[in-house]
């Protein structure tokens, strides 16, 4: 993905903030990624159902761990990643870090300390780029060790990690119905019940 052509300003992480409290009133999400505005609709009940699967999944395997569902982050670049964009903000449909890690930090946590971010595709027409693409990258840069994404339009369970200079270098796909090891949390899931919430 290009960074933004040069005769469309980016978007400052300030005015962002201040336009995404509008819209979280209006049952949609905003994020600012790789300096680009996302608008991501509302969660319906199979993707509440994923990610209820999951925080049960990572519960009974690290209960030191929490999954905090639609945890607002700050993206921060690491320096190592050569990053090609600014600061940015996400609302990832899972956060896995330490019990307290979220404690005092606000409405858009600092990202520097979570393990894993988890996305479950939304069906509108930017999905593709959304979650395959642009998330991926922004996670990657930001450091972060493990991105998850539950891709309902595939039916797999793909895991991303070794964030090395802006991107995962492990990327590994499997179908519903696999085990998925997650590196560096120690974690197996069990993706059979995912069939259940296939279209």
């Amino acid at each position: 993905m290009s960074a933004p052509p040069a005769d469309r300003p980016e978007l400052r992480l300030d005015a962002f903030e201040a336009i995404a409290d509008t819209a979280a009133r209006h049952d949609v999400v905003l994020e600012l990624v790789g300096g680009e505005l996302g608008v991501r609709p509302a969660p319906d009940g199979d993707r509440g159902q994923i990610l209820a699967w999951l925080q049960r999944a990572c519960a009974q395997q690290r209960p030191d761990l929490w999954l905090f569902g639609r945890q607002g982050l700050r993206l921060v670049p690491s320096r190592q990643a050569g990053a090609a964009y600014p600061a940015g903000a996400a609302r990832p449909d899972g956060t896995l870090a330490p019990a307290e890690y979220f404690a005092g930090q606000g409405e858009r946590a600092d990202s520097r300390g979570v393990l894993l971010v988890a996305e479950i595709t939304s069906f509108d027409r930017r999905a593709d780029e959304r979650h395959r693409v642009e998330k991926p990258r922004a996670y990657a840069e930001s450091g972060i060790p493990l991105h998850l994404l539950v891709d309902r339009d595939s039916d797999t369970v793909t895991v991303h990690s070794e964030p090395v200079k802006g991107r995962y270098r492990v990327i590994r796909s499997y179908d519903y119905g696999e085990r998925v090891e997650l590196p560096l949390i120690g974690a197996v899931l069990d993706t059979e019940e995912l069939k259940d919430y296939s279209r």
